[in-house]
């Protein structure tokens, strides 16, 4: 059975995961997932999570609280980073705004599940838009960010003089999916990928 608890922390490491993924893993893969409907219901009328669309068009869980310690929820605030992973898609916001601040760009960032575009960066007359991922815990869904951050940031190309760029965790696994990009796509799109490790570090890989 997926108790609350258990379904908040499987949130905490896989924001966004759907009704039917949570019961495959929860559960088990094929099971029936009323229940996890049922309490995910539940804790969304709590405010403990929210539901909403992905870019799949699946409704995907989102966790809006921090601390999680026998059944007490701390609610987060817009700029807590979750410290236990440096990772964490908040601790990649933290990490370039710094970077880019540091460059003399003026930055907004959307923290948390706060709508928008993660980062939004000027300097002079030049925009940047960057679109952030963290680092997930499975194979498959590192791919599925990966996915996804492509998608979100292809939906922002509405301004011919502004740079784009994807932000991920610098994973062997997420350095490998930006190899695999044709270079084709990587030219005609513009998209440039932006890694940071674990010690702060940033790395820009321009298109090839």
């Amino acid at each position: 059975m997926a108790s609350k608890d258990r379904i908040i922390k499987l949130l905490k490491d896989e924001p966004g995961l759907s009704d039917r993924e949570i019961t495959d893993i929860l559960i088990g893969p094929g099971a029936p997932q009323q229940s996890v409907n049922q309490t995910c219901r539940s804790l969304e009328g709590k405010g403990i999570i929210e539901r909403k669309n992905r870019s799949d068009g699946r409704i995907g869980n989102y966790l809006l609280v921090s601390d999680i310690h026998e059944g007490v929820y701390r609610a987060t605030s817009g700029n807590n980073i979750q410290k236990e992973d440096p990772l964490s898609e908040d601790s990649l916001k933290k990490i370039l705004e710094k970077w880019l601040i540091d460059q003399g760009w003026d930055t907004h960032i959307a923290w948390g599940r706060t709508q928008g575009i993660d980062i939004e960066a000027f300097r002079g007359n030049v925009r940047w838009v960057i679109e952030v991922k963290g680092r997930g815990s499975r194979n498959a869904m590192r791919v599925n960010y990966f996915l996804a951050v492509l998608g979100e940031t292809l939906q922002r190309m509405n301004d011919p003089n502004a740079r784009y760029s994807i932000a991920l965790p610098d994973l062997d696994q997420f350095r490998s999916l930006w190899e695999r990009l044709p270079s084709l796509a990587k030219k005609r799109t513009g998209i440039s990928a932006i890694f940071v490790n674990e010690h702060g570090d940033v790395t820009l890989s321009e298109m090839d």
